[in-house]
């Protein structure tokens, strides 16, 4: 006899045991060594990346090379953009044996998701969305889940989040930001908007956007009153974000190290590994800059050896660790928040990305900001597309993926 699934607070509570944190989607970045170290800090979910559904169904090595996971990597969810329901319930059946939900990403902002029709330009067409979840709802072993960013007012982000739970959603991620909100115009996420959707449904809601810091995931808790944070971009800076046993940030050298370490066992993609290992260092490495020089240039062995990023990290520990002694952490170091609420820790603590500022002649130009954003989005493309040339017929351009330098992409 099949098992029952679980639906609501139910599969919420029981499959997934009432999380509180949950690491975020991320295309190249929450592979299976991320979320190893993700759990160990605290995660109590995890999403794999986005994976394209067409693709996934179609190719055995499109499938070997994005997804693997292990015993122990539970509770977790797979993502999957898509257009098409009968796709998405193909590519669904191949993980449903695998993980304890399948997740839809209506949350995709960037130019190939636009290209390929998914993400988050599909959030105008609600009958396609009704059909994929509906026959994910019906036909998957497993509950559906759905990862959607806001409208521009809270009525028809309601409206929209409503739609998405009757066609048999049992549990809402919101992205409390904009489609338009990306890049350089990614602003703050609008928790009230969150917060609104959480009173209008009866199905678990999980926000997403603003945590940069611990102490955020209780806060967003608490105003917002949705059952579990997810974050993306907080967690790639700092992987113990979900940890509430530090009372500073750890050494983003001792991080960087641990991750490493379990790249030596659980293979990784070498930009994956490149992508965590820089942005985990990103406060570190402005100060060893000949290190930061060598790390953009090192490389996976022939062999499968990390053995070129193992010697760079041990010696950047050693200058670190000298720095450390002869420096310390004086009084102006210990997590003091400026008038933006961004604390203040010295340089090899683990830091949050704070985006600089817009040049005065890009903030008024706003074409000139759209178009340079853009180039970025093409010049993606173009690479992902180079990538996948041998793997599908040229004139099929819609199964392409932000690559891994997009964090937030859902």
């Amino acid at each position: 006899m099949a098992p029952v699934k679980l639906e609501g607070y139910e599969f919420f509570n029981k499959t997934l045991r009432a999380p509180k944190t949950i690491l975020a989607p991320m295309v190249d970045q929450s592979e299976l060594a991320w979320r190893i170290l993700s759990r160990r800090y605290g995660a109590d979910v995890c999403v794999t990346p986005m994976f394209h559904a067409r693709l996934f169904s179609e190719g055995k090595k499109y499938r070997e090379e994005q997804f693997s996971t292990n015993k122990e990597d539970r509770p977790l969810i797979v993502q999957f953009c898509a257009n098409d329901p009968d796709i998405l319930l193909s590519a669904a059946k191949l993980v449903e044996n695998d993980c304890d939900a399948v997740d839809l990403n209506l949350g995709c902002p960037q130019h190939i998701a636009k290209r390929g029709h998914y993400g988050s330009f599909l959030q105008d067409e609600w009958e396609l969305i009704a059909k994929m979840v509906s026959l994910l709802h019906k036909e998957l072993a497993v509950p559906i889940t759905v990862k959607i960013r806001c409208f521009p007012t809270v009525e028809k982000t309601i409206e929209y989040a409503k739609m998405i739970q009757n066609a048999g959603a049992q549990m809402l991620t919101v992205h409390g930001r904009l489609r338009e909100q990306k890049g350089h115009n990614t602003g703050i996420a609008d928790w009230d908007k969150i917060k609104a959707v959480k009173e209008a449904l009866s199905i678990p809601v999980v926000a997403n956007g603003n945590i940069l810091y611990h102490d955020d995931i209780q806060r967003c808790l608490d105003y917002t009153g949705v059952d579990a944070v997810m974050t993306a971009e907080g967690s790639l800076y700092n992987p113990a974000i979900f940890s509430k046993d530090h009372k500073f940030p750890p050494l983003a050298i001792d991080l960087a190290q641990e991750y490493l370490d379990i790249c030596k066992v659980e293979k990784t993609n070498g930009s994956s590994i490149k992508g965590h290992l820089f942005k985990i260092l990103h406060s570190t490495l402005p100060h060893h800059t000949e290190m930061r020089a060598r790390l953009g240039k090192a490389h996976v062995g022939k062999d499968g050896s990390l053995n070129e990023y193992a010697k760079i990290l041990d010696e950047l520990k050693a200058l670190v660790l000298k720095d450390i002694e002869e420096q310390g952490e004086g009084e102006d170091v210990q997590g003091q928040a400026d008038e933006n609420g961004i604390r203040k820790y010295a340089y090899w603590r683990c830091q949050p990305y704070i985006r600089p500022k817009l040049p005065k002649d890009n903030g008024k130009n706003s074409e000139k900001v759209k178009g340079q954003e853009e180039k970025i989005d093409k010049k993606r493309e173009s690479e992902a597309l180079q990538e996948e040339s041998n793997k599908k017929p040229k004139q099929e351009i819609s199964g392409e993926q932000p690559k891994q330098d997009t964090v937030d992409t859902n």
